[in-house]
This record gives structure tokens, C-alpha cells and sequence, in this order.
């Protein structure tokens, strides 16, 4: 697949949408709207028959009126007229679809999807949905969604089939400060899939990590998704949720997207063996996804946890067995340093416990014992609120210690328990790119993906 083909849905240098509207609240106008005040610097073109001007831009009735070159057509118009506009599309030399519009597959409107499959070959153009939100990516200020204007800056890329789920983790993301380098509404898949935007993003340099939900794949498609996601893979790690699991769950996503869900052991053997990681919530999805995007992949599986609370070390011990996160048992040599952090009641073992009356200066001292330790591998950083420790004052050393050990390679996650004070520092961890959560067990679920992928990798070479 030339990647020239998808460059223009990414990075179109000009941008039409037709449908776009006057009235605050259509799908037309909020599109046209966010793809202004996002900050998109190529040409954009309402087309709207009815207006001359919508939002500061000269409106043109058809887009074969458009004086120049238009890579990217948004269509959100009624289904009953979509046809006519991707013929027009076509004879104006459109590179590429962005079919918003529903009514198609999805309700049993086969031929019409067909139709419009086979006037963008005539012409040589791609389809990305219909049945969709529409796309955005950060790295050209491109949001051409019905979904919030604000999209946090990062590299982490979003493919959704299904369109509200899409929208409201646009929002979630932004309040969790998750950064996303692409967001894609896939729908129902009528040309451009899951696997053909996975396969673009792979080669894509401000993408770290691909997440997906899926419902399902298309009929006919489950062998080239299988050969596909095995080279990507290899680039890059993708998370999927894998939707409509149960027999209901199966039969609401058809009729959703017009997907074919099939046996869930199916995909769960496809995911193996491509080495796509299977997330169950979207909360984990994302958990994983923020510590690839932040953290080297772990060269390998040794990990020492480290602790201001025995109860939250037993907790993430537990939590390392059920996911298996093997945990190194510390050499005397090792165990010598980390005495050195701690008060004499402390203990060195793994998981290293500093005690309730740890310090600032405590945790540092174990920091630089597990960052100095050719034993150590990971390195997760576990914190229980108390009173002689400030949260915000251990996030900003545990920033300045990771950094300055930064060539060294080793992940370092963290999980820090407490109140609103514990949030801020969690919130600062996660600015300064160590993946923070609020109780060890997401923590060491982060790192067992990050670990589950190292070893697919390792397999693989």
C-alpha cells in the first residue's frame, strides 16, 4: 500500500466539507468548525449550496466549484445523496473519502455501500467509512471530527469502530492527559480497515503504540489482518479491545457496524499469534498505551518494586504473579545498597520496603541502587500517602532521577495511593512521562504488557 494513498487522509494539504453548515449543533458545522479552531493550515472549502459564507470561509455550492485541489472531501450530508457527491468528488480529483454519513451496511443498505465502494475505484479514490466521526491527527493540527475540538498532542493513535465510543474518550483522553497522535472512526469498514490505517500508522514517527476497539472484521478480510498485523507488530505494539466477546455481545455488533464478530476464541488466537495484546477495558487499553508511549520496551524481565507501604508491596507481589512479572531476588551486593535507603527495620528484599517514615531521600537512594544494578530490569515505584512525605515532592524526584538515568534503558512505572494530593503528583509523573496510576495493580499490568511484548519480539528474532 503506497503510503501516498493515505497521506492524504492524514495530511491533506486542503480539505473540503461537504455539508457543511451554518447552524451551531449540525454535524457540518461542528466539523468545519474543529478543523478550524484546532488550527489546520491548509485550504479549507465549505460546500453548501445554500450559503456564501459559513464561519469566515467562502462557501462554494458543489465542489467542482472549488477553484483548486482538494485531497480530502468530508461528506455529512443524507445518505440519499452521498452517491452524487462522491461522483462529484471523483471528477474533481479527490484523493479520499471521509464518509460520515450512516444509513449504509450497517442497516442492511448493502447495494448502496457497494455503489459508493465502486464509484471511489472508478476514480481511484479511498473510502474511510461511512457510518463514522471522522479523523483527526495531532502533528497536522487536523481534526476533522464531530467529537470535541480539543485533542491532547502525543503518540498514541486511536482506531474506533464504533463512532460514540470514539467521541467520548476524545473528552476522557483530555482529562486523563493522554496525548494521540491519530484518532480514526473506521465504521463500517467499506474500503479503508483496521488493517490498512494499522499498517500506515506503523511507519508513522510520531506514533509509539496503536491502540484499536474492535467489533469485528470485515468477511473475507481475517487472513491479510492475521499477515498485516505480523509485520506490524514488529514496529510497534498494538492493544486491542476486542468487542461483542458473548453471543449477544456478537450479534449487537452486527447490527452496529455490520461486522462479522465470529467466535471469539477466533480472534484470540489471531491476536496471539500476530502478538497484538488483548485489553479487556478501555481503561486498561489505555494504561498499557501510556506506559509504550512513555517508557523504552523492557530489555528484560528482572523487576524490583519499591515501597513506602508493606500492604501495597504485597498487593503489587500478588499482581506481579498473577501476570507474570517475574521479581528479581536481590544479590547480598544489591541488598547492601538498598540497606543504605532505609531504616534499620526496613527490608531489602524484593518487594523493597523503606517504611512508612521514608523520606525523599530514602526513595532516591533505592532509585539509584535499582537504576545502578545490573540485576534490575523495571523498576515500579509504589507510594501510600503519609504525613512526613509530600506525594508531589517524590513525583518531582522520582522525575529527576528516571531522567538522569534515561540511557540506561529500564522502564520505570509508577502507583501511588492517596487523596486529591496524590492525584496531583500522579498527574505530574505522567506530564514528565513515567506512567503513574492510582493502585499498584494497574501498574503492573502496564509493565506485564510492556514485558509480553518483549518477549513476542525476542520469539520473533
Amino acid at each position: 500500500m503506497p503510503s501516498a494513498e493515505l497521506d492524504a487522509l492524514f495530511k491533506p494539504r486542503s480539505v473540503a466539507i461537504i455539508g457543511a453548515s451554518r447552524k451551531p449543533g449540525k454535524i457540518g458545522y461542528t466539523i468545519l468548525r474543529n478543523i478550524i479552531e484546532y488550527g489546520y493550515k491548509g485550504r479549507i472549502y465549505p460546500i453548501n449550496p445554500q450559503a456564501k459564507e459559513i464561519l469566515g470561509l467562502k462557501a462554494y455550492p458543489s465542489i467542482l466549484d472549488v477553484p483548486g485541489d482538494v485531497d480530502m472531501a468530508v461528506i455529512a450530508i443524507p445518505a440519499n445523496k452521498v452517491l452524487e457527491a462522491a461522483e462529484e468528488c471523483g471528477k474533481k480529483g479527490v484523493k479520499v473519502l471521509v464518509v460520515i454519513t450512516a444509513g449504509f451496511g450497517e442497516v442492511g443498505n448493502v447495494d448502496a455501500e457497494k455503489k459508493l465502494v465502486e464509484i471511489a475505484r472508478n476514480y481511484g479514490m479511498r473510502i474511510l467509512g461511512p457510518n463514522i466521526f471522522g479523523v483527526a491527527y495531532t502533528p497536522s493540527k487536523l481534526n476533522a471530527t464531530f467529537g470535541p475540538k480539543e485533542i491532547r498532542e502525543g503518540n498514541i493513535a486511536f482506531i474506533s469502530q464504533s463512532g460514540a465510543l470514539g467521541i467520548a474518550l476524545m473528552g476522557w483522553t483530555v482529562m486523563e492527559e493522554i496525548g494521540l497522535s491519530a484518532l480514526v472512526s473506521i465504521g463500517n469498514m467499506a474500503d479503508l480497515d483496521v488493517t490498512e490505517i494499522s499498517e500506515y500508522l506503523a511507519d508513522d514517527e510520531h506514533t509509539r503504540v496503536i491502540t484499536i476497539y474492535l467489533e469485528g472484521l470485515r468477511p473475507g478480510t481475517g487472513k491479510r489482518f492475521i499477515e498485516t498485523m505480523k509485520k506490524v507488530t514488529k514496529k510497534k505494539p498494538v492493544i486491542v479491545i476486542k468487542a461483542g466477546r458473548s453471543k449477544r455481545g456478537a450479534v449487537a455488533a452486527s447490527s452496529h457496524t455490520g461486522s462479522l464478530a465470529g467466535m471469539d476464541q477466533v480472534y484470540t488466537a489471531a491476536f496471539k499469534q500476530t502478538g497484538i495484546l488483548r485489553a479487556y477495558t478501555v481503561e486498561e487499553m489505555f494504561d498499557w498505551a501510556r506506559a509504550f508511549a512513555n517508557q523504552p520496551i523492557p530489555r528484560g524481565d528482572r523487576t524490583i518494586i519499591i515501597t513506602n507501604g508493606g500492604g501495597v508491596g504485597v498487593m503489587a507481589t500478588d499482581a506481579a504473579e498473577d501476570y507474570d512479572v517475574p521479581l528479581v531476588v536481590p544479590s547480598e551486593e544489591l541488598k547492601s545498597k538498598l540497606r543504605e535507603a532505609m531504616p534499620w527495620f526496613g527490608s531489602p528484599k524484593n518487594p523493597v520496603d523503606l517504611t512508612g517514615q521514608a523520606v525523599v531521600d530514602n526513595y532516591v537512594k533505592a532509585l539509584e541502587a535499582a537504576y545502578n544494578s545490573d540485576e534490575v530490569d523495571n523498576i515500579i515505584v509504589l507510594y501510600c500517602r503519609t504525613a512526613i512525605l509530600d506525594p508531589l515532592d517524590l513525583a518531582k524526584a522520582i522525575v529527576e532521577v528516571a531522567e538522569k538515568h534515561r540511557d540506561k534503558g529500564k522502564p520505570i512505572l509508577a502507583a501511588l495511593v492517596g487523596g486529591e494530593d496524590v492525584f496531583n503528583a500522579i498527574k505530574h509523573l505522567n506530564k514528565n512521562r513515567i506512567p503513574a496510576y492510582p493502585c499498584p495493580e494497574r501498574a503492573v499490568s502496564s509493565l506485564a504488557a510492556m514485558i509480553k511484548y518483549r518477549r513476542f519480539k525476542e520469539k520473533l528474532s
